[in-house]
């Protein structure tokens, strides 16, 4: 799928949490659109668990 669609489907979905749940709704979603996201990149294998701990914990690996 295009990147483009996916960012409409993405802003329409925090559109209408924002509209009908109001800024709590739009926050939830986002949020979990983001834990989404990361687990998603973990299955897939972009991203590792010591990566993503380094990357929380404000470590720079590529030195």
């Amino acid at each position: 799928m295009n990147l483009a669609i996916v960012g409409l489907v993405v802003g329409m979905a925090l559109g209408f949490a924002g509209y009908f749940g109001g800024f709590a709704g739009f926050l939830l979603v986002a949020a979990l659109g983001a834990v989404g996201f990361v687990l998603g990149r973990l299955l897939e294998g972009d991203i590792e668990l010591r990566d993503l701990g380094d990357l929380l914990r404000g470590r720079d690996r590529r030195r």
